[in-house]
């Protein structure tokens, strides 16, 4: 069981923050190559359903890559979000936190994953683990900076 924890100071409202962390449709915006749509109704609620696909662009706006889907298993705004990986390949939950920090704000970003496909499964996270966290850098230096410049 993978564990992964990153976090990043962002200079801006907890308040910013959170609304731009949780809207699950514009999350391409900051989260590198992943695109999300909400699945059955709106999903900034507890039970809310959310499928991601992550991967390589292909034409006509499609990814070649692995879907995420995902349930809202806490709901806690504006603090905290914690969603259940549900997919054939992502599974295990995933939080992401806000603390509040002199008028800005700390964003956690957590995920425990069960790896699918025995030792193949951890062979290949052994040798993902350095891509996926440096993606997942980039992606909240990503989300800090637009959080950052947005009114």
């Amino acid at each position: 069981m993978p564990d992964l924890v990153e976090r990043i100071d962002v200079e801006a409202p907890p308040e910013r923050v959170w609304e731009l962390l949780t809207d699950w449709e514009r999350q391409g915006d900051w989260m590198l190559l992943t695109d999300v749509r909400e699945v059955g109704g709106p999903a900034r609620r507890l039970h809310g359903r959310l499928a991601a696909r992550t991967g390589i662009p292909l034409p006509g706006g499609r990814r070649l890559g692995v879907l995420d889907t995902m349930v809202v298993v806490r709901w806690e705004p504006p603090r905290l979000v914690q969603v259940q990986h549900t997919g054939r390949i992502v599974r295990g939950p995933g939080t992401f936190e806000v603390l509040p920090r002199d008028g800005h704000a700390t964003v956690v970003c957590s995920e425990t994953w069960y790896l699918p496909f025995g030792v193949v499964g951890v062979v290949g996270w052994w040798l993902a683990r350095p891509l996926v966290v440096w993606g997942l850098r980039r992606s909240l230096r990503r989300l800090a900076a637009l959080a950052e410049t947005r009114p």
